[in-house]
């Protein structure tokens, strides 16, 4: 008798559209926690590619005291990598820069001058802690509006300290602030709780966006392992989605 072989279900690696754009990653080298060199970022990038990813949003961290970077050295290193991705002959790929802004007190600051990297023209992509949301959100998603950006929320399943609260979710898309999962959030690379909340999120049509959150080669592997049936059918239709953002 033959022995049964299992078809391979398909990966969400090749569910990307043509038009996807990655509006949250860590390619920039030794800038964050992500990429730590020009030739891990190219590595990165060539198997992002592969998967039919060819714009990208690099959205380094900023956050007072751990990552201070400012649009100047973020432009510049964009500046660099651009034109290493050249000499290592990767040319059908575009790369902008954002920047994904923690939510603390230095934020208030740069929002007040207006001196933000935004995914697209006004959409601003913001984090919070994994401890506890500002006391003020509602003042600050206020004051992003009026300074005339649009905030998206990164990765909201993550933050567990509404798994128990889930009506804070549509508060705060009653707000008018727009929600990124994060791809990643669809394996087993964080707690099952955050798949769970990630797949009701997507249910109640909550998600708007989504990104990879790319950092490492790690990422990458755990983003090939995401086959998932039924979660494939509710994410494939937000990933077009993300095309609006080129």
């Amino acid at each position: 008798m033959l022995p049964f072989f299992r078809k391979n279900k398909k990966s969400i690696t090749t569910f990307f559209p043509d038009n996807y754009v990655d509006i949250h990653s860590h390619l920039l080298p030794d800038i964050d926690d992500g990429s730590k060199s020009f030739e891990e970022s190219a590595v990165l990038i060539k198997r992002l590619s592969n998967y039919g990813i060819k714009n990208f949003v690099v959205t380094p961290h900023i956050m007072d005291g751990v990552w201070n970077n400012t649009p100047q050295i973020i432009n510049q290193k964009l500046f660099e990598l651009t034109n290493y991705l050249k000499t290592q002959e990767i040319y059908d790929i575009k790369i902008r820069a954002a920047a994904e802004y923690m939510i603390d007190a230095n934020f208030e600051i740069l929002l007040n001058k207006k001196e933000l990297l935004t995914i697209k023209n006004k959409y601003l992509l913001i984090e919070l802690s994994y401890f506890n949301p500002p006391i003020n959100l509602k003042e600050i998603i206020f004051n992003i509006q009026i300074a005339g950006y649009q905030p998206i929320l990164a990765h909201p399943e993550r933050y567990t300290f509404y798994h128990s609260n889930y009506k804070e979710y549509f508060k705060l898309k009653e707000l008018g602030c727009l929600f990124q999962l994060n791809l990643l959030s669809l394996s087993q690379h964080y707690v099952s709780k955050i798949t769970k909340i990630a797949e009701q999120l997507l249910k109640d049509n909550l998600i708007d966006f989504t990104g990879t959150d790319t950092h490492n080669n790690h990422h990458l592997d755990v983003l090939e392992t995401i086959n998932n049936k039924k979660l494939l059918k509710l994410v494939t239709p937000v990933l077009e989605n993300n095309a609006q953002l080129l």
